[in-house]
């Protein structure tokens, strides 16, 4: 049976209903806990402002429920989607030509981004959407840096570290806006948490302006991210699909990271757990069927690319939180895993269930909208999201995951940016799991 958040059984609610329901704890790992009892109660009297913008009622990381003393944790570098345990085991594996760290290693680089002759092409405004697109020369650079820094910390080769450290200077240097439609708040998102991802890898390197970099993030990405999860584009909150919010969040979350902003990073953190809008857990997964170690994803009656692009940034953001001392993959008891579970089931061919989804389309109160039926368009997609997920909850949980790591093992070794495609959708993520989380 299919059931609203949090209840694990009974009617379902319709998916536009909104719980503000919150529950904290320590992560397992014991370090600390961001929000308590106070950051959920600005959910209802603050707003997402309250949680995006900070201010009385929002989040204070660092926090140990129930300690007035706690000090606040310093954040760890490197510390967004690797650690430094990641890089270091990817090295010695590589080294050692052991697979399938060494397959992952071959597809990094048989990747002409990772070519240390790359150039970059800095732009001072980037559009996505509307007339004088531009975005993909931004996409291509990011994932050039951050493709090189990787050969950089890995194979050790000057070369590369030296142009990851180019490409990322040069657009410090130079970019000022980004721009477009509605389309320009995705760009924020996924380019702002790329941006930051392949930062946070040479982020120690003299010849790499760091401090340029960071004011970057937060005069141009930073404020995208915090608007759009305030406001919505001025929308009905139902109306963005659980992708633009997850992207926003990942943003959010990787700047306050690379910026040392643990403000920054606790709004992110929080919002995950009771912000308004479709990214947040229990919105982005409205549905769980009890008994079956499943739970519907909000995009599933849309198609199953974007689903799968959900499922990846969902999974960058509990990766990067995890790296910070903050189990986000197993909060609501694991209601992600289930999440990711159903994905995976479903493109793997077999048979889900199917709650139809409800939700509001446009301005104000909105149209009706209704998926009464899973959509099989783009079934079977191929994404580099699943290795992430495997080695979290299989290798480091032990638990159970039939269909993750079926598709885990479908996509090894998994590439990134320029081997899933010439467009966007191609480079909505990083890559490379295979290389940096096989355990």
């Amino acid at each position: 049976m299919a059931t609203q958040a949090p209840e694990p059984t009974g009617t379902p609610q319709p998916p536009h209903a909104r719980s503000t329901a919150n529950k904290h704890r320590l992560t397992r790992r014991g370090l600390f806990t961001l929000g308590g009892g106070v950051a959920a109660a600005g959910v209802v009297g603050g707003g997402i402002a309250a949680l995006v913008c900070g201010g009385a009622d929002a989040a204070q990381p660092g926090a140990v429920l129930g300690t007035a003393t706690a000090r606040p944790r310093a954040l760890t570098h490197p510390g967004l989607l690797h650690n430094a345990g990641d890089l270091h085991r990817a090295k010695v594996r590589v080294a050692a030509r052991e697979d399938p760290w060494l397959k992952g290693w071959t597809r990094l680089l048989d990747n002409r981004h990772s070519a240390s002759g790359w150039r970059p092409r800095p732009q001072a405004v980037v559009v996505r959407g509307g007339t004088g697109q531009n975005y993909g020369i931004l996409y291509n650079d990011i994932h050039a840096a951050y493709q090189n820094a990787l050969r950089w910390r890995i194979g050790g080769t000057e070369a590369n570290g030296a142009t990851a450290v180019a490409v990322l200077n040069a657009w410090s240097a130079t970019l000022t806006s980004v721009d477009g439609n509605a389309d320009r708040f995705l760009a924020a998102g996924i380019y702002g948490y790329q941006f930051a991802n392949a930062a946070e890898l040479v982020r120690d390197r003299p010849d790499f302006e760091l401090a340029r970099f960071k004011k970057m993030l937060r005069t141009v990405f930073l404020p995208m991210n915090t608007d759009f999860l305030t406001h919505h584009n001025t929308a009905n909150i139902t109306n963005y699909w659980a992708n633009w919010d997850l992207c926003n969040v990942a943003s959010l979350m990787a700047t306050g990271i690379l910026c040392d902003d643990r403000a920054t990073f606790g709004r992110a953190v929080t919002y995950m757990k009771s912000g308004a809008g479709n990214g947040s857990f229990r919105h982005a997964i409205p549905f769980v069927y009890g008994g079956q170690n499943l739970a519907q994803w909000q995009e599933s009656g849309r198609d199953q690319g974007h689903t799968t692009m959900g499922v990846g940034l969902m999974g960058a953001i509990c990766e990067m939180a995890w790296n910070q001392g903050v189990d986000l993959y197993g909060y609501l008891d694991n209601r992600f895993m289930r999440a990711a579970e159903y994905v995976a089931k479903y493109n793997l061919g077999a048979a889900v269930p199917f709650t139809a989804y409800a939700w509001r389309s446009g301005q104000g109160t909105g149209r009706a909208m209704e998926q009464p039926v899973i959509s099989d368009i783009a079934r079977g997609t191929v994404r580099p999201v699943w290795e992430i997920l495997h080695n979290h909850y299989a290798r480091r949980r032990r638990l159970t995951t039939p269909f993750i790591t079926l598709m885990a093992e479908k996509v090894r070794a998994e590439g990134g940016g320029g081997d899933y495609g010439p467009n966007s959708g191609g480079y909505d993520q990083l890559g490379f799991g295979t290389l940096l989380y096989s355990k």
